[in-house]
Formats: structure tokens, sequence, C-alpha cells
């Protein structure tokens, strides 16, 4: 299984942009997804995590009240909306399910000031 990323780009601070990411020959319709990004040189850190029935969501202090985490389990699909970004959102995305070791293979977002 595979989890194939799309979404993400280049754009001014305040934009929006959303992410999408697919899980490819498996599901995550009833997983723990979460959603990571890694500044450069960093540690990869959580942003968002959605538990296994979509009841409970985290964010991260950074991101609260800005970014949201859903799913479309008809679509297969794990989302990442991301409003009001800040040119400290700058980073490679990553999302995770909890039922498959390989991670997304990353999308880079960058938000100019």
């Amino acid at each position: 299984v595979h989890l194939v990323q799309s979404g993400g780009g280049l754009v001014q601070a305040g934009a929006s942009l959303r992410l999408y990411c697919a899980a490819s020959g498996g599901s995550v319709s009833m997983s723990v997804v979460n959603w990571y990004r890694q500044f450069r040189e960093k540690e990869r850190e959580p942003v968002a995590r959605m538990s296994r029935d979509g009841s409970t969501i985290i964010y991260a202090d950074a991101v609260q009240g800005r970014f949201t985490i859903s799913r479309d389990n008809a679509k297969n699909v794990v989302y990442l909306q991301m409003d009001n970004l800040k040119p400290e959102d700058t980073a490679v995305y990553y999302c995770k399910s909890e039922l498959y070791s390989d991670w997304g293979q990353g999308t880079q977002v960058t938000v100019s000031s």
C-alpha cells in the first residue's frame, strides 16, 4: 500500500492550500491518520491527527484555527485544508496512516511573505 499525496505549491501569505492523501491498494477510512511537516534540517513534527472514527481531532498549537484535517471515506482520501498560511508554514508535509509503515512521498508547501 502506498500513500500518494498531491496538492501543495507556492503561495503568498494569507492564501489557502489543500493537501490530499490517497491510499493506493488499501484504505484509510477507518484508521488513525496524521499529517506531519518537516522544516529544513529539522525533525518531522505532527500537525494534525484524526481518530479512526473521526470523532477526535488534534492540531498542533501553531496551526490550530487555520488548518483542518478531514477524510472522505467514499473516496478513500484524507485532506489537510490550510488557510491563512504564513511563511513559517513553509515545509514538506507528509501524511501517515497507522495501518501502513510507509509515509506519503511528501509535498512541498512554500509560503512567501
